[in-house]
């Protein structure tokens, strides 16, 4: 997509969502007849017109449907148990999304510092992140799942637990990646998984796997995650 100003309707239904349309209005000042560019967080974007200013309404004409192409051809997705801080989250949330994923999962583990998320204040990061970076796809954000559901479930493609356990040698997950085939990475909390999370992960098909020889954060661990995934893609 070229560069210009760019507003996320999940609809592509000729009428900016209110609070896109005050950025449009109140801040940008754009008028009838100024031209924005469309995403829907699915994959679509539009070129548009803006035809008609009124109140706080913006209503547009879709001059151009284009094809936005990925830079990745599988679904990545990062189940993440989320730390004390919720800024921590949020920066993740939005860098993950700058660089690209799919979706986002929230765990809940033993060793959990945080049971809730707001996933209101959530889904508004990823879209200013997915506007910002120029993408037409928002990530799906699924609320706090137990560990033993999340990994209990059956998901396409590669599946990587993260931990920092030394019972065993664990490969880089760049090395354990395929290169065109989904991939689901667990990352636990600051007191990492417990023992017995690890070891139900591996009966369910997860492969232990290490992010390099760093002790990480774990927001900083999902990013590395999440640019692993990325560059495997490339």
């Amino acid at each position: 997509m070229k560069e210009t100003r760019i507003f996320y309707d999940p609809e592509l239904a000729g009428q900016l969502p209110e609070e896109e349309a005050r950025h449009a209005l109140k801040v940008l000042r754009l008028q009838q007849g100024d031209e924005i560019q469309l995403v829907d967080g699915r994959g679509g974007c539009a070129v548009a017109k803006i035809t008609a200013v009124t109140g706080r309404s913006c209503t547009y004409h879709i001059v151009e449907r284009q094809a936005w192409r990925s830079t990745w051809n599988c679904h990545l997705h990062v189940a993440l148990a989320p730390t004390k801080s919720i800024d921590r989250v949020e920066w993740f949330a939005e860098k993950a999304t700058e660089l690209g994923f799919d979706e986002l999962t929230f765990l809940n583990c033993r060793f959990s510092e945080r049971r809730t998320v707001n996933l209101e204040r959530i889904d508004k990061i990823l879209i200013s992140a997915m506007k910002q970076s120029q993408k037409a796809l928002k990530p799906t954000v699924n609320g706090m799942t137990d560990f033993t559901d999340f990994v209990s479930s059956r998901r396409q493609g590669g599946k990587f637990i993260c931990h920092c356990h030394e019972a065993e040698v664990k490969p880089f997950l760049l090395e354990a990646l395929t290169a065109g085939e989904d991939a689901t990475v667990m990352i636990g909390p600051e007191g990492d998984f417990s023992p017995e999370e690890v070891e139900l992960a591996l009966r369910c098909g997860y492969r232990a796997v290490s992010l390099g020889p760093s002790r990480l954060r774990t927001e900083t661990a999902a990013l590395a995650a999440v640019h692993i995934m990325q560059i495997k893609q490339m």
